[in-house]
């Protein structure tokens, strides 16, 4: 049996056509949308929209079951027994990097499920997925959000404080509660004129004295009353994308718009959907981060070149300059950053627990992404921190892979955890 290292051809394809659009439809935009933080590139999403229908990728969404290639016989090489291996979270993650590549916060406001969809995906009824997930094959380019991180409840999701109480007389779920920080909060639930109908889903108790047994997620759609975005954050980098404050005060959600069991048992069930869904995310942020470096290595070495500076493979590490050391460097903490990566995505294609894996790919790109592109800035001095180029911009946007989705401490806590089999309570 030998290991293959080359990508699927519809991947390899489907990138080709990606880079495209990174060079000329985010790079050139980069800097305007950078300083006009809440400014919406219409364009771009208009064009990703039809053009990620066109090449039957979806939305930045997997599906139940893997897209054709366009051969019409699958959606990757040939696997045992002449079937071929599903690669729907491999494509994605390759499909992510090349976005986040051009642009991060661009590729944040690519049309798709995100977060929310994930959710769905990872927690929601067969019913459920028919309903929602059907809304990013639509005409109208449309966002899902995840709503769980509150004021009091960052990193520690069992502090949550939204709570969801059942109104017997209406069959409806009555929410309370204030999340922050929501990742297109406000394209996914501010009604458009130019989106579909998306959705927000909501993680809040439905019994504050059940712990994490009692966290649940619900969908909530636009136009439902009492809910509200009521702030837009200034941020440090990704500002092409949206973050936003959701407050809910009474608001009202059908029955069956909750994800999982209405009712409470001694486990946590409800807590571990939130975690599944990270991990088939955590990887794909990971990939994002990676992009973010690999645009900002690729840059110092193109102006490297420019001034003379060629680099020498193959000497002896004690031959080389320390600019080349230190490129080289860079260069092994991307590739093995992104081999776990690639890990983490095929045990996901293949229905394999991976929260080891993903929270194991986020902390190194994590890690990874930060240092490559600081590295990056310091080699070129004046020339990395000037905003005449993107390096800077870069370098910014580099740290929010650290941050969401688990930041990197806690995501080392999971890693721990799952090597030495504690719980949650037993190593905090």
């Amino acid at each position: 049996m030998s290991i293959e290292f080359e990508s699927p051809k519809p991947i390899v394809q489907t990138q080709f056509v990606l880079k495209t659009v990174a060079e000329e439809m985010m790079r050139s935009k980069s800097r305007y949308f950078d300083e006009h933080e809440h400014e919406i590139p219409w364009d771009y999403i208009e064009f990703m929209h039809t053009a990620m229908k066109a090449m039957g990728a979806g939305s930045l969404a997997p599906k139940e079951k893997p897209s054709p290639s366009p051969d019409g016989r699958g959606d990757g090489g040939e696997g045992t027994n002449g079937k071929r291996p599903p690669i729907a979270y491999q494509s994605l993650a390759a499909q992510i990097e090349m976005l986040s590549w051009g642009d991060a916060g661009f590729y944040l406001i690519t049309p798709g499920g995100g977060l929310g969809a994930a959710a769905v995906q990872a927690a929601g009824s067969p019913e459920q997925k028919a309903k929602f997930l059907a809304r990013f094959a639509e005409e109208r380019p449309t966002f899902a959000a995840m709503c769980m991180t509150e004021a009091g409840a960052g990193s520690d999701t069992s502090a949550i404080r939204a709570r969801a109480v059942l109104d017997e007389a209406t069959k409806e779920w009555v929410i309370n509660g204030e999340k922050i920080f929501v990742t297109a909060g406000d394209k996914s639930f501010t009604v458009y004129e130019k989106l579909g109908k998306g959705f927000i889903v909501v993680w809040a108790s439905i019994d504050p004295t059940a712990g994490r047994a009692g966290m649940r997620a619900f969908v909530v759609e636009p136009g439902t009353k009492g809910v509200s975005v009521n702030k837009l954050e200034h941020k440090l980098g990704i500002r092409a994308s949206d973050t936003a404050t959701i407050s809910l005060v009474d608001a009202r959600v059908p029955y069956d718009n909750i994800l999982g069991s209405p009712t409470v048992e001694k486990t946590t069930t409800g807590f571990k959907g939130a975690m599944a869904t990270f991990d088939a995310t955590r990887p794909l942020v990971a990939a994002s981060g990676l992009g973010v470096a690999r645009a900002a290595l690729e840059f110092v070495k193109e102006k490297l070149a420019e001034n003379g500076v060629e680099m020498r493979y193959g000497l002896p590490r004690q031959k080389l300059t320390n600019t080349e050391r230190e490129i080289i460097d860079m260069e092994i903490m991307l590739k093995s950053a992104w081999l776990m990566i690639i890990k983490a995505v095929w045990m996901a294609d293949n229905k394999k627990p991976n929260a080891l894996e993903s929270s194991m790919s986020k902390v190194k790109a994590g890690d990874v992404t930060t240092k490559v592109t600081q590295k990056a800035v310091e080699i070129l001095g004046p020339l990395g921190y000037s905003r005449e180029f993107l390096l800077e911009k870069w370098f910014r946007d580099a740290k929010i892979t650290d941050i969401f989705e688990g930041t990197g401490q806690i995501n080392r806590l999971v890693v721990a955890r799952q090597i030495l089999g504690y719980s949650g309570a037993e190593l905090r």
